[in-house]
């Protein structure tokens, strides 16, 4: 029943670590020493992994009839360092409250 939100919980996961890896080591790796390359393959990684992000809110907000305010805030969740691990925290619980009923 809850296979669309576990995969986007999954895939939010995985981008809230590729945004923290690209701006607390690949970045830093850029900048002080010199080796942009890093930027190159994980800002890749985690442009596909947010596109990925998007198609799955997309989904979820209409599977799960979420109000646009509910969608908005996930989709900025994403931009925020940690914003997608609270939000996961937040849908477990509601998760958890849904299948209790």
């Amino acid at each position: 029943m809850y296979r669309t939100l576990n995969r986007f919980r999954h895939i939010a996961m995985a981008e809230g670590v590729s945004l923290l890896v690209l701006l607390l080591i690949a970045m830093p790796l850029k900048y002080l020493a010199g080796i942009p390359q890093v930027v190159r393959y994980v800002g890749w990684l985690h442009g596909i992994l947010f596109v990925l992000y998007g198609v799955y809110l997309i989904k979820v907000w209409i599977e799960y009839k979420w109000s646009f305010l509910k969608a908005a805030l996930a989709f900025l969740a994403s931009f925020i360092p940690f914003g997608t691990f609270i939000m996961d925290r937040r849908l477990k619980k509601e998760q958890q409250l849904t299948a209790a009923k």
